[in-house]
């Protein structure tokens, strides 16, 4: 067998092991973390319009405004 093959298969084991709670939960509740990751692109996008920002107290501010 090619070695490449055995990393690509060691690579999904270890995230199915690490992850395999919320793969499970998954499938008993339906339910995701979609919710946290939009917020969390939400957060970047954000980011991203505010680069140089020196205060951090005024763009936490501004971010609860926005999104809270």
């Amino acid at each position: 067998m090619n070695e490449s093959r055995f990393k690509n298969y060691n690579i999904l084991l270890n995230t199915i092991t690490f992850n395999y709670q919320s793969i499970l939960n998954y499938f008993d509740n339906r339910s995701t973390n979609a919710s946290e990751e939009s917020f969390n692109a939400k957060i970047k996008a954000f980011r991203s319009q505010f680069r140089g920002v020196r205060n951090i107290e005024y763009f936490l501010f501004r971010l609860t405004n926005i999104y809270a």
